[in-house]
């Protein structure tokens, strides 16, 4: 394995953490019906679909810029379908847990894209010339 991934792999794991253990502090302060007992399980989903679509990102990155852009484009639009995906069958199995359950996933979505998105730009990005000139 590359230092990229494992570099990936610890951040992620201390993003997850940190964002976990404020999850858990968010959801013994709210009610219980609008905490989705789903909730602790997103959180390794999502971490098995960001170190995934990060290896197929550094694989990429080896080749032209245009191939790790269709991958990056592909990888977004293919996890976009399994989260839907996920999200129907989810809610048609459990509608009770329907609105508790999206938010929570959504909320959980929105961090960890964000997460990614750094990710992969600070990795793309050449050394800067600061560096360069030390």
């Amino acid at each position: 394995m590359s230092s990229a991934y494992i570099k990936f792999l610890r951040q992620l794991l201390i993003f997850s953490g940190i964002f976990g253990s404020a999850t858990l502090i968010i959801t013994l302060i709210i009610p219980t019906e609008y905490v989705s007992p789903a909730l602790p399980f997103l959180f390794f989903f999502f971490i098995a679909t960001s170190l995934l679509s990060f290896y197929f990102l550094l694989h990429s990155t080896k080749s032209r810029f245009i191939k790790f852009v269709n991958t990056y484009l592909l990888t977004i639009v293919i996890k976009l379908f399994i989260y839907a995906g996920i999200m129907i069958v989810y809610v048609l199995i459990n509608r009770r847990d329907a609105i508790p359950f999206m938010l929570g996933f959504f909320i959980i979505y929105l961090f960890y894209t964000i997460f990614e998105a750094v990710s992969i730009i600070r990795y793309s990005q050449p050394p800067s010339q600061d560096n360069k000139a030390l």
